[in-house]
């Protein structure tokens, strides 16, 4: 075998994952993604698990019309496009999804990408020079982390939400003589389920004369009216210079991001970001089914699931209270149930699997050491007995795991 060293260390780091808890198993789903499914399991035998760790908050990822729409596409268009825009061509099925993104969103234009990992990888390096600075919230998505490395601005911090530190770290970075001093912030916080104080982000980046960049993933048709993300459920739309998300949660759950801003940004993204221009484009499929989705997500209906979503998340919430799990403070349908040791959080996932219910445990490094989790999500699509059966479930895996 070649570089035998080389592989003998991959297999120590392998080994080194696993004895201190923090592998990431794979759970093989044999169905579409829904409020259940069904998962393969050894042998090849398959179990039927309520699904709380899916970001399909509308539960328009299994919803026929969205699953036509991109199945008529397929048909219609074809499977992709086979290379980037710029030289293949832009499908006009991209030229609507844009536009549609856009003027629902509240802005000039927006940008199609492979993923909001990719979004968020390009936009930095492609606005910012060495002569300007990022302010990055501590709890940020790892691709903002990843996307402010690329750039060459200067980089601080500031506590989550903490608008003391964020003010401070302005101060720091406008008497440094930044030239442009943008704000980052993710609109709500994947791991934890906190809702960034965008109105109060803004007020500040005012005063400092800073543009205010927001990745809504987790917010997207989940808050805000007619679903239109975090700042408009904090009540300070058009608060956001830069949005990036996803279609790859609450807008159909396939995959795709984007990037919505004026028009003058999105141009410049247009000839310059380099996962844009180095990337084939959006699958033509990818684009119709989260166009349905939008026509959904924006309208009456999309209302109706929000408050079905709501009110599903407040009674997974008061369940697990109720049987003495600890959970994390918040309204959004991200519900961490906090564990503390990987392996404790681990065994307590495995023994949901076990019982019918689908968790993942998380642990370093996506959370900190110490405070590894099972992240719980509902959707608009779950029952108040699906809600009822999981938490009871909680319940008793604690007992099995306590009892080993």
């Amino acid at each position: 075998m070649r570089a035998a060293a080389f592989q003998d260390r991959v297999r120590q780091t392998l080994a080194g994952i696993a004895a201190d808890g923090l592998a990431k198993p794979e759970r093989i789903l044999v169905s579409r993604q829904g409020p259940r499914v069904r998962l393969r399991a050894e042998g090849g035998t398959t179990r039927e698990a309520i699904n709380l760790c899916a970001n399909n908050y509308l539960g328009l990822a299994g919803d026929p019309r969205v699953a036509e729409a991109a199945a008529r596409a397929a048909r219609d268009e074809g499977a992709g496009m086979a290379s980037v825009r710029f030289i293949c061509g832009t499908h006009r099925l991209h030229k609507a999804l844009e536009a549609r993104l856009a003027a629902w969103l509240g802005y000039d234009d927006a940008l199609l990408f492979g993923s909001a990992f990719d979004a968020n990888g390009a936009v930095f390096e492609t606005l910012l020079t060495e002569a300007d600075a990022v302010i990055s919230d501590t709890l940020n998505h790892a691709s903002i982390i990843d996307g402010v490395r690329l750039s060459r601005a200067r980089r601080f911090r500031y506590a989550t939400s903490d608008m003391a530190d964020l003010e401070a770290q302005l101060k720091a970075a406008r008497d440094g003589g930044a030239e442009t001093i943008l704000v980052a912030t993710d609109g709500v916080f994947s791991m934890d389920g906190y809702i960034a104080r965008i109105a109060d982000i803004r007020r500040l980046a005012d005063v400092y004369d800073a543009l205010v960049l927001v990745d809504d993933c987790h917010a997207t048709g989940v808050l805000g009216e007619a679903g239109r993300g975090a700042a408009s459920h904090a009540g300070a739309p058009g608060a956001v210079d830069i949005l990036t998300g996803t279609l790859g949660k609450a807008l159909g759950g396939a995959m795709g991001g984007f990037i919505a801003a004026s028009g003058p940004v999105i141009e410049l993204l247009r000839q310059r970001a380099r996962p844009y221009l180095f990337s084939n484009a959006l699958a033509p499929p990818l684009c119709a089914a989260a166009l349905e989705a939008i026509e959904i997500a924006a309208g009456d209906e999309g209302d109706a699931l929000r408050r079905k979503l709501a009110a599903n998340a407040a009674d997974l919430r008061a369940r697990l209270q109720g049987a003495g799990f600890e959970l994390l403070p918040g309204e959004h349908p991200i519900v961490p149930v906090m564990i503390g040791e990987a392996r404790a959080a681990q065994s307590l996932a495995a023994a949901l699997v076990e019982a019918g219910v689908l968790v993942t445990g998380f642990s370093y490094p996506v959370v900190p050491r110490g405070q590894a989790r099972i992240r719980t999500q509902v959707s608009a699509a779950h029952t108040g007995a699906d809600i009822a059966e999981a938490a009871a479930a909680f319940a008793r895996a604690r007992l099995e795991v306590v009892a080993q």
